[in-house]
């Protein structure tokens, strides 16, 4: 049973900028794809950015042009760079993979507030 912990979450200024990392107890290299979701209150859990295991990348619109997707296979770590944080952004964020069954972690806040 793989297990996925978010980390780097945290309170930043609009603009500005934040690193998540999402670490897996088994090889990356397994999963055929990794995600970000995220999750406002009162919204629904919408994707963000994912990464198949052949490398290929997609973005929700919303995000494209300031977060960036990665992914660390000697560190079994995903990670997502955020920049130029907007409000909007503020959410929850959830690590994502799937590998015949879905595995999430539990979750890690971000906060975009003056």
């Amino acid at each position: 049973q793989a297990r996925l912990v978010e980390s780097g979450g945290g309170l930043v200024q609009p603009g500005g900028s934040l690193r998540l990392s999402c670490a897996a107890t088994e090889r990356i290299f397994s999963f055929s794809v990794m995600a970000w979701y995220r999750q406002a209150p009162g919204e629904q859990r919408e994707l963000v950015a994912s990464i198949a295991g052949g490398g290929s990348i997609d973005y929700a619109d919303s995000v494209k042009g300031r977060f960036s997707i990665s992914r660390d296979m000697a560190k079994n770590t995903m990670n997502l760079e955020m920049n130029s944080l907007k409000p909007e952004d503020t959410a929850v964020y959830y690590c994502f993979a799937h590998r015949g069954v879905s595995y999430w972690g539990q979750g890690t806040n971000v906060t975009v507030s003056l």
